[in-house]
């Protein structure tokens, strides 16, 4: 199998990106649906796998470039999985994500006695990595923790100040971005697709 040397990106939003390139070798020439003025397409799926799919596949194909697209979210056990496939629209228009910390610490304070219960929450990747000729590859990886309720960090993106990933006292806000890239749910899921690099 030939190792792909140029890839496409399949993301408008700058964190994400900045995670995504730093995971790929070096010696790859990226690319950002930016550097082609292509906004991102309706995310009309069920769940991260079919997100991921349907971003993948529509950035590749307005391109003809091997497109890697990830769909990414919170999910929060107390508020039954919430925001879920919807946690870049809780941040709203404009992905404001101090926007969607607010609307998760409004709905965790509506949960009767909240402050005894442990916040158990997971952040989920979807990777798909997406060929011009239709040939795809969907991979998965999830990093447990809990939701602290006062923002900590100014590092990371998104949830990033209110996620405390499991065995770590810091929370991805304030982890060195090394760490960080090296535990989460995207290197996770990113390692199951590595061969093809």
């Amino acid at each position: 199998m030939e190792k792909i040397k140029k890839i496409l990106i399949g993301t408008n939003n700058i964190g994400k990106y900045k995670e995504l390139k730093d995971l790929l070798p070096k010696s790859i020439a990226k690319y950002s649906p930016i550097d082609f003025k292509i906004l991102s397409p309706k995310e009309t799926g069920v769940n991260f796998e079919q997100n991921s799919f349907i971003k993948a596949s529509y950035f590749s194909k307005k391109t003809n470039l091997i497109c890697l697209a990830d769909d990414s979210g919170l999910e929060i056990d107390i508020l039954k999985g919430a925001p879920g496939i919807y946690s870049s629209r809780w941040a709203g228009k404009k992905n404001d994500f101090n926007l969607g910390i607010k609307k998760v610490f409004k709905e965790i304070s509506k949960i009767k006695n909240m402050e005894k219960i442990k916040k158990k929450a997971r952040f989920i990747c979807c990777l798909t990595l997406f060929f011009p000729s239709g040939e795809s590859h969907t991979k998965k990886g999830i990093i447990n923790g809990q939701i602290i309720l006062k923002k900590r960090g100014k590092k990371g993106f998104g949830y990033d100040p209110i996620f405390l990933p499991s065995g770590y006292s810091q929370t991805f806000g304030e982890m060195d971005p090394k760490i960080k890239i090296s535990i989460d749910h995207r290197y996770k899921a990113y390692s199951k697709l590595k061969f093809f690099f």
